[in-house]
């Protein structure tokens, strides 16, 4: 028997929309409304269900399960010999480690054909093939890398696939950076720190703007990092500029670089009242970062864990 297993799910976009207008046939009345297909959200919720219902079945043949929606992930306490399920997306994934304390996560993609599931490498139906090959010690597992950024009053926040450093609103973010012993001023929309487990995501679109903007810059590690990120253990990040500004006052030199462990990045906010800092897109889980705050980024001590 296994111990605990936790399985994370997600709502569908359809049960959003009932929360929102009280009633399928009113969230039915909204999308055709608009002159869309409400078939396909239809579709997607049955499929999100099904794959619930089996993996549910294949993992309570083993221990027992309990659900946890994604919503309570901040506030609970995850057994420290629990195997933790995910029900995808990959940002789910993402979500889900960072609460843990290197509990392995088992990434379940429940609409392959509709999601690529980069850190989703089971289905539904081979739950109850993998529970027997990962209690007995068989499956490979792979160490994930985190972020973490501090701040000056002593806040900490970890980022599983990037850091956000930046804006609150759509407006100019002003700093000061500082990274190996170079420094310079910033007008920007932000800056992202990514680990190797979300270089294939917010980072990989960035780096394909910008060589598209600026075509092939011919540096080897500047291709093979677009096109394929880098390692989920690596003891790197990377950061990136977004939309560095030139004035009198802004510089656009230090946009680019590789954090190693012990030698962090920093940067020094000139933001009045509306800098903010998240991590892995979840905008409302943010730390104030306003002017004369100093934030350090560097790599964290916790790590995650995939099945793999």
């Amino acid at each position: 028997m296994a111990p605990r297993i936790v399985l994370v799910t997600r709502h569908s976009r359809l049960d959003d929309l009932i929360t929102r207008f009280n009633t399928i046939e009113q969230a039915r009345f909204y999308i055709q409304h608009l002159g869309a297909d409400f078939a396909d959200y239809e579709a997607e919720h049955r499929t999100y269900q099904q794959a619930l219902k089996t993996a549910d079945a294949a993992l309570s043949v083993y221990a027992r399960v309990q659900r946890l929606d994604r919503s309570f992930l901040p506030n609970f306490l995850f057994p420290p010999d629990a195997i933790v399920v995910v029900l995808g997306q990959d940002g789910l994934v993402a979500n889900t480690l960072k609460y843990l304390r290197g509990q392995p996560v088992i990434g379940v993609n429940p609409d392959p054909a509709r999601w690529d599931g980069m850190l989703l490498p089971y289905t539904a139906d081979t739950l109850a093939g993998l529970l027997p090959e990962l209690l007995a010690g068989h499956c490979t597992q792979r160490g994930v890398t985190f972020a973490r950024v501090r701040l000056s009053d002593g806040q900490e926040l970890l980022g599983v696939n990037d850091l956000f450093i930046g804006p609150r609103t759509h407006t100019s973010a002003r700093y000061e950076i500082a990274w190996e012993g170079r420094h310079e001023a910033h007008s920007s929309s932000g800056v992202i720190v990514s680990t190797g487990l979300g270089s294939t995501g917010w980072f990989r679109s960035l780096l394909t703007g910008a060589s598209g903007i600026a075509g092939e810059s011919g540096d080897a590690n500047f291709e093979q990092l677009r096109d394929h990120g880098f390692a989920w253990d690596a003891e790197h990040l990377y950061f990136t500029v977004r939309e560095p500004f030139p004035s009198r006052q802004s510089r656009t030199e230090l946009v680019f670089g590789k954090v190693q462990r012990g030698r962090p990045l920093r940067i020094v906010s000139q933001m009045a009242g509306y800098g903010v800092i998240f991590s892995d897109g979840i905008e409302a889980d943010f730390l104030e970062f306003n002017a004369g705050m100093t934030a350090e980024i560097d790599i964290a001590e916790q790590r995650g864990c995939l099945v793999a």
